[in-house]
């Protein structure tokens, strides 16, 4: 198990996210990282990034940030079928990555709290969501 390390330039590749679900209008509880899982959070209704330390509702995820947001600000989640730019070619292609026990981040083996896995390689530099709900 080891997070995967995401390169500073990730970014959402925009003709995936045109067909990818979206939930616009929301609003970040936390400032969130680009490229990251993240969860609608039931009590105040902000998002959050995801972690799957628990089988909780930190561990759900309810789509990817396709930009970092500061705290308080508007964001939206793409969801299944979206494309990032995640990795600097440390990826497998055709591997599963997993919600990590650090928020926002993925991970290469299961964790407690995902699994079933959030994303897919596509070859060494990009992921696809391959799960939103």
């Amino acid at each position: 198990m080891a997070l995967v390390t995401r390169v500073s330039n990730a970014s959402i590749d925009m003709s995936s996210a045109q067909y990818a679900p979206q939930i616009p209008d929301l609003v970040a509880g936390e400032a969130l990282d680009v490229a990251a899982p993240c969860h609608i959070d039931a009590t105040d209704g902000k998002v959050y990034m995801s972690n799957g330390t628990a089988a909780d509702a930190d561990a759900k995820i309810d789509g990817f940030t396709p930009r970092a947001v500061a705290s308080g600000q508007p964001v939206t989640l793409v969801g299944k079928g979206a494309r990032f730019r995640y990795s600097d070619g440390n990826l497998t292609p055709g591997a599963t990555y997993y919600l990590g026990a650090t928020d926002g981040r993925l991970d290469t083996a299961a964790t407690t709290g995902d699994a079933a896995g959030v994303a897919k390689a596509i070859n060494a530099y990009d992921i696809r969501v391959i799960r939103d709900a």
